[in-house]
């Protein structure tokens, strides 16, 4: 590999179509909100957490830590030592056979199901995948030697990008057979494999690849120490890609409106990352930032937010003339957040420290 390049950090991107992507939120709120109240009556069943997912600091109440907020029904607690955000509950096995619903992704399918997909990974997919390629290509890493997997991979969305990118040694795993199944029909091509969660952290820990990628992963695995472990030890990985849902505007937005979908915090994120617990699991594997790309939902949150509760206070006409003007700034208003480092989300390229 190259040199060492001086730490990279780029932000913001334009929300573009996204917002029409994500509509649900915005036409069936109280669908969604019904759906997050049964994933929060699941995580309430569990046991209160007793040690940071991050660090092991004991954390909650019974540690004499103050809540930081509560939102739908959640306590928040910030850890003292590597400033993770934790649930006051538990996410464990119980939890997730509670919450991830196998839905039968081909069960209509129809050609337009395959302009969705395509659509989908162009706007939201291919944007990542080129910022990883960008970044590893001034490592001096070219596609023609990445060697990536894709833990946690979906429908095959980022694994279907970085491919049509033209990395050819790129696969994905995933616990999900219907997700597998539709994935690979939506690209033509085996591009992703089945595993069963038990088997996951001894895949990773013998993979033949110098990339693994989880994009919107991590704070979903229950055996996060297990998987970072796998990473750490297996020295064929010089980098890890990942996104993380982040402490940032948009929790301090939803904790105000409770009448609407808590997109960020809650739901199955039952924690959240922060600067610090970032910095703190990246060296504790062995790895340091290499790369960084700030942008988040913040605003488009907001907007959302003020848009349902406008239409819930009889005001939908109000809502259009608010729209037509606040638009236009969403982009502008968003940058500044995250150039504040207050984004909703982060994409990070850590590589190991030689």
């Amino acid at each position: 590999m190259g040199e060492r390049m001086a730490l990279k950090r780029k932000y913001s991107k334009s929300v573009g179509d996204i917002i029409k992507i994500k509509s649900d939120f915005f036409e069936k709120n109280e669908e969604m909100l019904k759906l997050s109240a049964h994933q929060a009556d699941a995580l309430l069943l569990q046991p209160k957490r007793t040690k940071c997912k991050i660090c092991h600091n004991p954390i909650g109440a019974d540690a004499g830590q103050k809540v930081l907020y509560r939102s739908q029904r959640m306590s928040y607690f910030e850890c003292p030592v590597c400033g993770h955000i934790n649930s006051e509950y538990e996410d464990n096995e119980d939890f997730a056979s509670r919450v991830y619903i196998s839905d039968d992704y081909l069960a209509n399918y129809s050609e337009d199901d395959r302009q969705k997909y395509e659509t989908r990974r162009d706007t939201i997919y291919i944007p990542k995948a080129r910022f990883l390629l960008d970044a590893l290509a001034e490592d001096g890493l070219q596609k023609k030697d990445i060697k990536l997997l894709d833990d946690g991979a979906g429908s095959g969305y980022f694994v279907s990008a970085i491919r049509q990118l033209g990395v050819e040694q790129a696969d994905g795993i995933e616990i999900s057979e219907p997700q597998v199944q539709f994935a690979n029909t939506m690209n033509g091509d085996d591009i992703l494999t089945q595993v069963d969660a038990p088997d996951i952290a001894s895949i990773i820990g013998t993979a033949k690849v110098n990339v693994i990628s989880f994009i919107g992963v991590l704070e979903h695995i229950t055996n996060l120490d297990d998987i970072l472990d796998a990473v750490m030890k297996n020295k064929n990985v010089e980098y890890i890609y990942f996104s993380v849902p982040m402490f940032s505007m948009s929790c301090i937005f939803e904790a105000a409106h409770q009448t609407c979908y808590n997109r960020h915090a809650g739901g199955t994120h039952t924690h959240l990352f922060t600067e610090k617990s970032i910095a703190y699991m990246t060296k504790a594997i062995g790895f340091e930032e290499y790369a960084t790309w700030k942008f988040g939902s913040d605003m488009m949150d907001l907007y959302r937010m003020i848009c349902v509760c406008l239409d819930q206070n009889g005001n939908a006409d109000l809502r259009e003339r608010f729209g037509s003007r606040f638009l236009p700034m969403l982009d502008e208003l968003q940058e500044v957040v995250d150039r504040h480092e207050d984004a909703s989300e982060i994409h990070m390229i850590i590589k190991r420290k030689s």
